[in-house]
């Protein structure tokens, strides 16, 4: 795992053999990810959604706030945040490599403009269908039941990996499609805490056996609970995580050392 210029930093939350954590701005320490080096980048930045609404959370009525940084009220900076991070990410990339970015309609607008302008191409728009979504309280628009998944490659002249019979075959032996229906993350996933935005192990695995081979290096540039670097492990992947908020990373390692303990047992 020598992907990081200075592998021994202060930035080191956690390390063991192909999984790293580190904390911090990930602005600043994507630059230190050397270049042409991921395989695979699976990214779920800020939506900045927290405007002082409110949801509907286990039927109760909640706050959309989730923390500091997910407030960003000037669009600008928005999209400049998104342009800073995808430029490091495109940098790190490999020519074979690909970045999937999950959004709502609070980002995912900036995001595929970001891409696009820093010449990324992208291969497919996917639909995540949540089965079970919060109702809209307000009732002035439709309940909000999915989310987007940008998949790019990093120019038009790359030769990216998709494994397409792997997919077909998990498919019934047909196509699969660019609408996904996978539920919200299990209850066992949460056993050591959870994140504001976690998502499904499943649809993380779905993107990691898509798109990639073993022994491939795998990063998340907003680690969060480290579903991420859960399904990479799980599918015999390296992994790098960052994430400023160490709760979250602690929660990453105290999952990562019961999926070990679980794994050895099979």
């Amino acid at each position: 795992m020598q992907q990081l210029m200075r592998e021994e930093s202060e930035y080191i939350f956690f390390k063991e053999k192909n999984f790293m954590l580190f904390s911090g701005d990930s602005l600043e320490l994507l630059k230190e990810i050397e270049s042409n080096s991921v395989d695979l980048i699976y990214a779920d930045p800020p939506y900045f959604l927290s405007n002082d609404g409110i949801t509907c959370k286990s039927g109760k009525m909640v706050s959309v706030n989730k923390a500091k940084w997910d407030k960003m009220d000037d669009f600008q900076q928005v999209h400049e945040f998104n342009l800073n991070w995808l430029t490091e990410c495109k940098r790190a990339l490999k020519d074979t490599g690909t970045i999937w970015v999950s959004g709502t309609y609070h980002n995912i607008y900036s995001v595929g403009y970001a891409l696009q302008s820093l010449g990324f191409d992208v291969l497919n728009n996917i639909t995540w269908i949540k089965t079970n979504p919060p109702p809209n309280l307000g009732c002035r628009c439709f309940t909000h039941s999915n989310e987007t998944i940008i998949w790019a490659r990093k120019s038009k002249d790359s030769k990216h990996i998709f494994n397409y019979k792997l997919m077909k075959e998990i498919n019934d032996n047909k196509q699969m499609k660019d609408v996904w229906k996978i539920g919200r993350p299990l209850q066992k996933e949460k056993k050591h805490g959870s994140h504001p935005t976690q998502k499904p192990l499943k649809l993380l695995e779905r993107i990691i056996l898509s798109s990639s081979e073993p022994e491939g290096l795998v990063l998340d540039p907003f680690n969060g609970s480290g579903t991420t670097g859960i399904a990479a492990i799980n599918l015999d992947r390296k992994y790098i995580g960052i994430d400023r908020e160490e709760k979250y990373l602690q929660i990453t390692v105290d999952r990562y050392k019961d999926n070990t303990r679980q794994l050895k047992l099979f």
